[in-house]
Formats: structure tokens, C-alpha cells, sequence
């Protein structure tokens, strides 16, 4: 059974895992034995990212690269081969969110959000998948979101970009299955990450933030979540564990999804 669950010898790719989501999946992933790269768009999260790396004992190598840039993305595929071996574990993180109510939002804000969060998983999947048919092996893990099920005010933009990639990860399921590659998706809740940060930040009179208050009352397990818990769910999704499991969405959202509210 621990030998179902090991990454040993495996590469993985984290996109966008400086910090946050991707940072906790990247050292999940090393701690199941598995080689590290990752990718950000800047040197100073670069630096810091790979200096906590160093920190918790794991070798990561770490690439400044735009994942909307296919060019750049295929550049970045060719060295991992190169250094590190070809890439049995694709885990697409990277994203953003931007809360505008639609009639407000311009529609290069609308453009830049899906172009990450949807479109750059179709072309850093597209650089990883022909190496995984030739060899017959591959995992692929797409970050979606509740929002791939649920619409809410302010975030158009992102429901619709998580929509599009929840049914990327199927079709990517139905169309390389047949070369034992299998694409799921894990679909985080609320999170205790940077980006929602500002979401948690306690009233003036020391009350909970109102958005605070409605996230703990609408999830069974009354809490964020934490990076930590999407672990677990990572490991399980990249190893041999989850080998007949094909295009699913693994929402590790404290029960949100199954959860009708508390009645007032």
C-alpha cells in the first residue's frame, strides 16, 4: 500500500507553486519522492519561493515563466527533460481572480483571467502530454474550484474560466485515456491562502469580516481550509493509487458542495 502512494523517482511540474496552494502540493509531492520544478513570473518570487524550498529540505528547480506564452512553456518542458527527466506529473495551479461585478469589468480583465486560469492549462498540458503518450504514463491534476460549480457575485470571470477547465479536464480524460494517462481535477473550497486574505480580515470592532462569518456558517466543517489539506488529495491524484481514476473533480471543500445551510 506505501508503495501505491510513492512518487519516487517521478517529475513533477507545479505551476504557480511559489507560494500558497501550489507551494503546499510542490512539498507534497517531494515528500512522496517525487522531483520538483515550478514555475512564477517574477525573480523576487522566484528567489523567496526557492529559498523556502532550501529551508524544508526539498531541491526544487524553479523557472520564471509566463504559462499564457506557449513559446516560453515549451522552452521551460525542453530544460526540465533535460535536467530533471520528463515530466510524469503536470499539476496546473497557476490562476487568479479578479472580484468585478460583470457590468463593471473591462473585457481585457475578463481575457486576462480566463487566459490564465483556463487557457494556459491547455498549453502547458499540450507540452507535457506528447512525452506521457510515448511513454504510456502521465498524470495530470487541473486546479479547479467550487466555481466550477457555483455561480457567485463578483467573480464572472473566474466561475467561467474554472467552468471551461473542469470540462478540459474531462475531455483530456476521454481523449488520452487510451495512453494510461489520467487528468483530474481537485476543486479547493475556501482556502486560507494570500489571494483571500483580505476576505478574512476582522471588522474595525473586532467582529468577523461579514464574507468570513458566511464561509464558516456554510461549511460543515466550519472552517477554511488550509494549503495543507489538499495534500493528501495531490499525492493520491499523482500516484498509481488513482490509476483508474479519469477525469473526476476531487472537491476538498469541508462539505460546502453537500451542504444545504444551516436553516435560520
Amino acid at each position: 500500500m506505501k508503495n501505491l502512494f510513492s512518487l519516487e523517482g517521478k517529475t513533477a511540474l507545479v505551476t504557480g507553486a511559489a507560494y500558497g496552494i501550489g507551494f503546499a502540493i510542490a512539498e507534497a509531492l517531494a515528500e512522496a519522492g517525487a522531483k520538483i520544478a515550478f514555475n512564477c513570473r517574477g525573480e523576487g518570487h522566484l528567489n523567496s519561493a526557492l529559498a523556502e524550498y532550501e529551508k524544508r529540505g526539498i531541491t526544487a528547480k524553479g523557472y520564471i515563466c509566463d504559462v499564457t506564452d506557449e513559446g516560453a512553456v515549451a522552452e521551460m518542458v525542453a530544460d526540465i527533460e533535460k535536467t530533471l527527466g520528463a515530466v510524469d506529473i503536470l499539476v496546473n495551479n497557476a490562476g487568479i481572480i479578479k472580484r468585478i461585478p460583470m457590468h463593471e469589468m473591462q473585457v481585457s480583465e475578463f481575457r486576462e483571467v480566463v487566459d490564465i486560469d483556463l487557457v494556459a492549462p491547455y498549453i502547458v498540458s499540450k507540452a507535457v502530454l506528447p512525452s506521457m503518450m510515448e511513454r504510456r504514463h502521465g498524470k495530470i491534476i487541473n486546479i479547479c474550484s467550487m466555481m466550477s460549480e457555483l455561480g457567485r457575485e463578483t467573480v464572472s470571470a473566474y466561475a467561467s474560466a474554472k467552468g471551461g477547465l473542469k470540462m478540459l479536464t474531462r475531455n483530456i480524460a476521454s481523449e488520452y485515456g487510451k495512453y494510461n494517462i489520467q487528468c483530474n481535477g481537485i476543486g479547493p473550497g475556501y482556502i486560507a491562502t494570500p489571494q483571500t486574505a483580505p476576505l478574512r480580515e476582522p471588522q474595525p470592532d473586532g467582529s468577523r469580516h461579514p464574507f468570513d462569518a458566511f464561509i464558516i456558517s456554510k461549511t460543515p466543517a466550519e472552517r477554511w481550509g488550509t494549503p495543507d489539506d489538499l495534500k493528501g488529495p495531490a499525492v493520491f491524484l499523482a500516484s498509481e493509487a488513482s490509476d483508474f481514476v479519469n477525469g473526476h473533480i476531487l472537491y476538498v471543500d469541508g462539505g460546502i458542495l453537500a451542504y444545504i445551510g444551516r436553516q435560520p
